[in-house]
């Protein structure tokens, strides 16, 4: 292990080499040393092992736990580290500390994912990349957790387990099934343009190094006046954006399966530091009560012609892990992590991930997941009544009061950290978003963003996919491709054409 900066030995028949002068002894997890991890004990030479050899006991019962559960979702990744600086003044808009002077920088964690796939799955499967940000701040942890398209496949939170389940394995067969893929996109047509971003070039990229970042809802900023705008986080690779083809994808998926994986880390190790500069867009509350759409809409974006790219600062990718699994693997995003000067905005998918993630966190990491090293907030002291649980890393807050209020000096909440406060009226129900224009941002994609050969490619990869399910939802999904435009059903549909003919050749 080159990149292994700790002690090594040599072991020869079984003894102990001379690597190293001054070796660590060797103990328990519970620090009582270890007189031999080479055999185990048994009743005589050929007797049975012994219940009271704790060495072995203990080795067993931690290898056959050291896997935790697999994140539900965007559960193969990649992680780095490095620093976030503040490159312009929006302080106008936003009285978060991260932001608060030109030349700040501030710890990050950067971890990139695939979506739907296991955690052994390939790095060049077509799908969303996950872009997730952790900022270690003075105001606690600032968690930004995003993708690598601007818009998410659906616009109610409700809808998040059945998107997972139908990308996932069929429950019968345990494969993964176009008929349960899109049977779920033609159902719900507001998975149009993710799915077009998808299938486009975009949907394969050229390692994680290459891909833009977005925060995908919006969010609300607040400044030191306590005025209040929404805005939305771009990031964009100072790298440039470079995408696979599915020709090249292929031959990496049985060649170098961990293809994303390595180029980051073979980058950083070099010296070739990855970075991306952060813009936001802001929107007025004024302007979002009469916008053409709802704004909270996390399937649309906002014109960059009405509301222009504000630069903010850069984000530079500097040190590799150390320990994968310390370090990424444990790595957890909240999307409920925001310092005073972020809060959410009434985005409703914003809104379910508020409590979606972290629930997911205590039951994947435990009840203390925050206390791990890799989570734990480095510039602020934490404080409160939170106590006991399953791995309580530190002194479980010593003898400070468990209750509030108190008279024992415990902490105290801090009114200049008082959340904005903005009026709500309308009746509670289920409101049906549907139908809410599902086309009309795809349409203008499609015709405007993308040249003939990437309109082209995006029809085929989208036929090569489609051909697998079966007929009745073949023609669903082309109608919904023909109602963003009748040029793009119609190419879908002369491509299948020409693939179902194939199979019944």
């Amino acid at each position: 292990m080159a990149s292994y900066k700790g002690k090594s030995s040599e072991e020869k028949n079984g003894e102990p080499g001379k690597g190293c002068q001054n070796p660590d002894v060797l103990t328990s997890a519970s620090g009582v040393p270890t007189g031999d991890k080479l055999n185990v004990m048994t009743a005589g030479q050929l007797g049975p092992l012994l219940i009271e050899d704790v060495v072995y006991q203990e080795e067993m019962a931690h290898f056959s736990r050291e896997r935790i559960p697999e994140r539900v979702v965007h559960a193969k990744g990649a992680g780095a580290f490095g620093y976030f600086e503040v490159t312009h003044d929006i302080t106008r808009y936003c009285k978060a500390k991260v932001f608060e002077y030109v030349g700040k920088k501030t710890p990050i964690a950067v971890r990139f994912s695939t979506a739907s796939g296991e955690a052994g799955s390939a790095d060049t499967v077509r799908d969303p990349r996950g872009f997730g940000v952790k900022f270690y701040t003075e105001e606690g942890n600032w968690d930004l957790a995003g993708n690598n398209a601007p818009v998410f496949f659906i616009r109610d939170p409700i809808m998040f387990p059945s998107l997972s389940h139908a990308q996932k394995r069929n429950p019968q067969t345990h494969r993964k099934d176009p008929n349960l893929l899109w049977d779920f996109f033609s159902l719900r047509p507001e998975t149009l343009f993710e799915v077009t971003h998808v299938f486009s070039d975009h949907g394969i990229p050229n390692g994680y190094r290459h891909i833009d970042g977005f925060g995908v809802h919006a969010f609300k900023l607040v400044n030191a006046k306590g005025e209040a705008v929404y805005c939305k986080f771009h990031y964009k690779s100072d790298q440039g954006i470079k995408n696979l083809l599915s020709d090249e994808a292929a031959k990496l998926v049985a060649s170098n399966p961990d293809y994303g994986i390595q180029d980051l880390f073979d980058a950083i190790a070099k010296g070739d530091f990855p970075s991306w500069s952060l813009s936001i867009q802001v929107m007025t509350f004024k302007e979002a009560e009469d916008y053409k759409f709802n704004p909270f809409d996390s399937t649309k974006i906002w014109s960059e012609k009405d509301y222009p790219l504000i630069p903010v600062g850069k984000l530079v990718l500097n040190r590799n892990p150390i320990n994968y699994f310390a370090e990424v693997e444990q790595l957890a995003f909240e999307p409920k992590n925001m310092p005073p000067g972020i809060e959410a905005s009434p985005d409703k998918m914003l809104q379910g991930r508020l409590f979606a993630y972290s629930d997911a966190l205590r039951y994947r990491l435990g009840t203390n997941y925050q206390q791990l090293p890799i989570n734990w907030p480095q510039k602020t002291h934490v404080a409160n009544y939170q106590r006991d649980g399953a791995m309580c890393l530190f002194d479980n807050q010593g003898n400070a009061p468990n209750y509030y209020p108190n008279s024992f000096c415990g902490p105290e909440s801090q009114r200049q950290a008082l959340e904005h406060r903005y009026k709500v009226s309308g009746d509670v129900a289920r409101y049906n978003t549907a139908d809410e224009d599902n086309v009309t941002q795809v349409r203008e994609y499609y015709l405007k963003e993308m040249n003939e050969e990437e309109r082209q490619r995006l029809c085929q990869n989208i036929a090569n996919s489609l051909q697998h399910a079966q007929l009745f939802i073949q023609k669903r999904a082309v109608k919904n491709f023909t109602d963003v435009h009748p040029d793009y059903g119609a190419r879908v549909q002369a491509l299948l054409t020409q693939l179902n003919a194939k199979k019944g050749s």
